[in-house]
């Protein structure tokens, strides 16, 4: 995809959200920097999912605009959205692996539907993007024969397989146990830092959110759209509006690290 060097990653400006007729999210104004790793946070029911759908074109956009390294998506036509859209990547909850397939051949579907690759060159980057997220040797396993995390993991290397330029997550450590998380979040690190891939994660599990983000909107239903932005320690740490606090400082909360 083309880019300009000088747009962000992503650029959304007064985007209303609907579902039927009932707006769900509105005047939603926001920006990703290349490289940046940003959460879209939040309670349940403010809206998390449906933004990321409008992000990705899974839903149309009511009003407003989205942009992606300065090409305006919510105008583009189909065939400039489709190329723009095999740029992401999207690891979607709970991995939706299909489970008559190895992982091998779960992370193969995108090079086979987009790619001219031959057979023996797509094995050897669906080796390469297994091992990037630790899991070499699991090729031939189906997603019931290996753990929740595992799943999460080549889930994960499905969405680097084209080599995008923005991963999407959506609630990435859902179902999983804290240990688990941790390595997830670990990884989602090291990927960001070794390829310069731009994150966008949809959660509301914090110590996920104080560990890793760098930025976020905090979406609430009293404003249907945006309460609060920024890093969300600065936002913990400074925010007078008592919403803020109750999402992000509940009694025990223990982050993530920043790094491994």
């Amino acid at each position: 995809m083309d880019t300009n060097a000088a747009a962000p990653a992503i650029d959304v400006q007064g985007l209303e959200c609907r579902q039927g007729e009932r707006t769900i999210l509105h005047d939603v104004t926001f920006s990703v920097a290349k490289g940046e790793l940003f959460f879209v946070i939040g309670g349940s029911g403010c809206g998390k999912s449906t933004l990321l759908k409008h992000l990705i074109g899974l839903l149309p956009v009511a009003a407003g605009r989205i942009a992606y390294f300065g090409r305006d998506f919510t105008t583009a036509g189909p065939a400039a959205r489709r190329e723009m859209q095999k740029s992401f990547g999207v690891s979607y909850q709970y991995g939706a692996l299909w489970s008559s397939m190895t992982l091998a051949e779960n992370v193969a579907l995108p090079l086979q539907e987009h790619t001219t690759l031959t057979a023996d060159e797509r094995r050897e980057i669906v080796r390469w993007k297994l091992a990037q997220v630790g899991l070499s040797g699991s090729e031939d396993q189906y997603p019931s024969e290996v753990s929740g995390g595992m799943r999460k993991r080549a889930a994960i290397a499905r969405a680097l397989a084209l080599d995008p330029q923005i991963i999407f997550f959506d609630e990435p450590a859902a179902g999983l146990d804290p240990i688990t998380s941790r390595s997830l979040d670990r990884l989602i690190l090291e990927i960001r830092d070794n390829l310069h891939t731009t994150m966008v994660i949809v959660s509301h599990e914090l110590p996920s959110i104080l560990g890793i983000a760098d930025r976020a909107i905090l979406l609430h239903r009293d404003v249907q759209g945006i309460l609060a932005e920024g890093a969300p320690r600065q936002l913990l740490a400074e925010s007078t509006d008592p919403r803020v606090h109750e999402f992000l400082a509940p009694e025990d909360v223990t982050a993530a690290p920043r790094s491994p």
